[in-house]
């Protein structure tokens, strides 16, 4: 359907595609996963033609879109894009938003342009919006809009360039609902996204992008689960694992979460589970571990099993001998055993003199209770 053979695409200061090819195939639902820079968004902005490349050419059903003279309003009637920053006019309703293009670019009827819209805006679960603006709606409701108006226009492919990642974490799922059914509608699709799980649950084929080009391509559970070059092993190890190293009291706390809850979201970790790791962290951390060493020397590990929803944190602290079931503090002791499913701890005692605790947190929505105190409620608002 799309081949893509060897396109270059050059900016001032750098070259973020180098001599890529690609075929894709109708009906595909491609996830573009790699580290920042590395021309995730510049891929899709090229076949879109928002950034036509610097040089190569770009096949849409046999067409050269990349020619010179090409229409370039003829190739975007069929290959639609969503940005991650909605991108909707301001000064229109939703409706109006969506009834544009088509009453423009295709010449529909207001009649026929609005009915459409209405069917779309009811497929996403806004039709109460219709007559409301851009600035009136959440983010989450920004990009159901933004999705509902692509589709407004039939397109063949549809791009989406990190449709979530502006999102507030709440909003995330809303607008993934949406994709996730559209990705069963038979369209084709290139999803540039740093959700893996999501990745993985809507994608037939998942592009891992590095050094210019697609480094390496195959199954969801070829690249997440048996990655075959270094460089993507690196990458989804990252992924899979969260590692901090904390070495004096005044770490960054609210760094130290900000970038935990970016793993867990990446992860597609659920909000009960996602409260019960934070809450056991907190309470080892800031409870009973700070207070028992006056250098904490504290490595954490956090591993996110998505085949069956469970996670184990792994902290190794040094200096004396220290099982926190010794600890004084028995109500923070308490509401973190509450998490857990089990506890192993042990210590070495080399040169290092390590401790180290495993703990393995439980998923599901039972209430979190700690010395009589019952914690279930803050799930409710996580």
């Amino acid at each position: 359907m799309i081949e893509i053979r060897s396109i270059t695409k050059q900016f001032q200061t750098a070259t973020p595609l180098k001599d890529l090819s690609v075929t894709i195939h109708r009906g595909d639902v491609i996830s573009v996963i790699g580290p920042s820079g590395t021309g995730k968004s510049t891929l899709i902005r090229c076949i879109n033609l928002l950034d036509p490349p610097t040089s190569g050419q770009i096949l849409f059903e046999g067409e050269d879109i990349t020619a010179k003279g090409y229409d370039i309003k003829k190739a975007r009637q069929k290959i639609g894009m969503v940005f991650q920053s909605f991108n909707l006019f301001g000064h229109l309703t939703v409706i109006e938003n969506l009834m544009l293009a088509p009453m423009e670019l295709k010449g529909k009827s207001r009649q026929e342009a609005y009915d459409k819209a209405m069917e779309l805006l009811q497929r996403v679960g806004l039709r109460e919006k219709a007559l409301r603006y851009p600035d009136e709606l959440s983010g989450g409701q920004k990009q159901r809009v933004a999705i509902a108006r692509c589709l407004c226009m039939d397109p063949d492919v549809i791009l989406l360039d990190e449709p979530t990642s502006a999102l507030d974490p709440a909003m995330v799922s809303e607008v993934q609902a949406v994709i996730r059914d559209l990705s069963k509608s038979g369209k084709t699709m290139m999803i540039v996204t740093h959700e893996m799980n999501f990745a993985r649950a809507i994608s037939n084929r998942v592009f891992y992008m590095d050094q210019g080009g697609i480094y390496e391509e195959g199954t969801p559970e070829e690249i997440f689960d048996n990655p075959k070059k270094e460089r993507t092993r690196r990458f989804i190890k990252r992924l899979k694992v969260f590692e901090k190293v904390i070495d004096g009291r005044d770490y960054d706390f609210i760094g130290f979460h900000a970038e935990l809850d970016k793993y867990l979201m990446q992860n597609d970790v659920k909000p009960a589970l996602k409260y019960r790791i934070r809450l056991s962290l907190e309470e080892l951390l800031q409870q009973i571990l700070f207070p028992e060493f006056e250098k904490p020397d504290i490595h954490v590990e956090v591993e996110y099993a998505a085949h069956d929803e469970k996670c184990r944190i792994a902290v190794t602290y040094r200096g004396k001998a220290f099982d926190i079931n010794n600890t004084e503090n028995e109500l923070s002791l308490a509401m973190l055993k509450s998490t857990a499913e089990n506890m192993a701890y042990s210590y070495c005692d080399d040169p290092e003199k390590t401790n180290r605790l495993e703990i393995d947190i439980r998923g599901g929505f039972e209430k979190i209770t700690g010395g009589g105190v019952t914690f279930g409620s803050i799930l409710k608002n996580t």
